[in-house]
């Protein structure tokens, strides 16, 4: 497995909440071959705890509801504990802490999302989330490019976003 792992998650069918979905694609098209691994999902499961495990380095692409539509945001993720961690609403907090339960992993984990402007039916992006799209997968292209290069050094911890779509 790469040392970096993508995870790119949401509802394809409800607009910009498949704005992981989309990104997942198109970051699966633009990263060289061993850089990272992508997978685009419905949601967050709880088998995905072993899979994290094997990775360094987990970003975790999804659609917000904070901030005005179409800025980035960039998030250490940190594990939490939930009374019911195998419901419909897996975080990326539980994951990592199921993560750590079972395999005894704390990979470094960050949460990339950007502020969605419509979620309802339909599977296209709204005007400012696809134009925020392009910003996102170079961002991320440039981590995991940090992170192939630096194998052995330790974690790689994600720059500054450099432009935020007007």
């Amino acid at each position: 497995m790469a040392r970096t792992l993508i995870i790119g998650y949401g509802n394809r069918f409800r607009s910009d909440d498949g704005l992981g979905i989309h990104a997942a694609g198109e970051l699966s098209r633009v990263l060289p071959a061993g850089d990272a691994e992508v997978l685009a999902l419905h949601q967050l499961t709880p088998e995905l705890a072993e899979t994290i495990s094997h990775a360094e380095l987990i970003l975790l692409i999804d659609a917000g509801r904070q901030g005005r539509p179409g800025h980035i945001r960039c998030t250490p993720v940190s594990s939490h504990r939930s009374e019911a961690p195998f419901t419909h609403q897996l975080t990326p907090e539980i994951l990592l802490f199921l993560c750590w339960e079972l395999y005894g992993i704390r990979p470094q984990a960050f949460e990339i999302s950007v502020c969605g402007e419509c979620f309802d039916l339909g599977e296209e992006l709204s005007p400012s989330v696809a134009q925020a799209l392009p910003v996102l997968v170079d961002f991320v292209r440039n981590i995991a490019a940090e992170s192939a290069a630096s194998i052995g050094t330790g974690p790689v911890l994600p720059v500054e976003i450099a432009r935020q779509p007007s």
